[in-house]
């Protein structure tokens, strides 16, 4: 056997770690031994798995999931370095969600409602007609994030053989969508050239539901939030904030509620303004 390759023992004082935990992350396929005795099964480690053996140590006290884990260590250099960047912008986007999450729990518990919308400003604005190219589909709030960007960004492409995009793509809410009811939703696209858009939505058939439609003229009441509060269930409060507003004012609705998605949201970070919760009022 190679003189080079230490014990699991010695491997696991020079690593830092138990020889426990050198078994876990082997059964985890995260670092193996160099060598394994077929008649003792005793592990052997080289010392130039050490550096790697600490590593997975420190991703996991981060909660890395395995596969990230994996991703990172067997990445070179800049690209490892990356990775893992980009694991921690998901988590610090979770977690300004979750903040958000715990502020509108607990004004609900607490029966600060009130206090609680009046951190959202409320203010209207006219909307012109518009033609917009559009997706609807039957929804739960679990599923929602991931169509709503996959909805919007077929009908982005979509829409640069319909004359171009002319405003700000949003979502209509024809019924709630929760983790018990499902819509449906309709993802929208405003474009220039209707006759392009509907000979567009003619060539699709009937993969998905697209539609073709004119927009009315419309005065919104919105509120703005930002990335990290876009997620369910504490967009909720924003709603209920405009809803409360329009009441205040003595304000009817005139169509069903909305999301106006006018940042690039892949580049917005979590507190960014990202995103108009919206009423149609008359």
């Amino acid at each position: 056997m190679d003189e080079d390759l230490l014990t699991i023992g010695a491997f696991a004082a020079r690593a830092r770690l138990s020889a426990k935990a050198l078994r876990l992350y082997d059964r985890l396929g995260l670092l193996a031994p160099a060598h394994v005795d077929e008649t003792s099964g005793y592990r052997y480690y080289r010392a130039s798995q050490v550096e790697r053996a600490r590593l997975v140590a420190m991703l996991r006290q981060l909660d890395m999931p395995l596969a990230r884990i994996a991703e990172v260590v067997e990445a070179a250099g800049a690209e490892s370095a990356d990775r893992l960047a980009a694991y921690w912008a998901d988590v610090e986007a979770r977690v300004a969600g979750q903040r958000t999450l715990v502020e509108y729990l607990r004004g609900r518990l607490s029966g600060r409602s009130s206090e609680m919308y009046g951190k959202f400003v409320v203010e209207t604005v006219e909307v012109p007609a518009q033609v917009v190219i559009t997706e609807t589909r039957h929804t739960l709030a679990d599923e929602l994030p991931a169509w709503i960007g996959g909805s919007l960004g077929r009908l982005a492409a979509a829409a640069r053989e319909c004359g171009g995009v002319t405003a700000a793509p949003f979502v209509v809410y024809h019924s709630e969508v929760s983790m018990e009811s499902d819509g449906p939703a309709e993802s929208c696209v405003p474009v220039a050239d209707e006759t392009a858009a509907r000979a567009w939505v003619a060539e699709q058939g009937r993969g998905r539901e697209y539609r073709v439609r004119v927009e009315p003229a419309r005065r919104l009441a919105y509120t703005r939030i930002s990335k990290a509060q876009v997620a369910h269930p504490q967009i909720l409060a924003a709603f209920e904030a405009v809803e409360a507003w329009l009441r205040r004012e003595g304000l009817e609705y005139d169509g069903p509620c909305r999301e106006v998605y006018f940042a690039d949201w892949d580049a917005a970070g979590a507190e960014d303004p990202v995103c108009d919760v919206a009423f149609p009022v008359r």
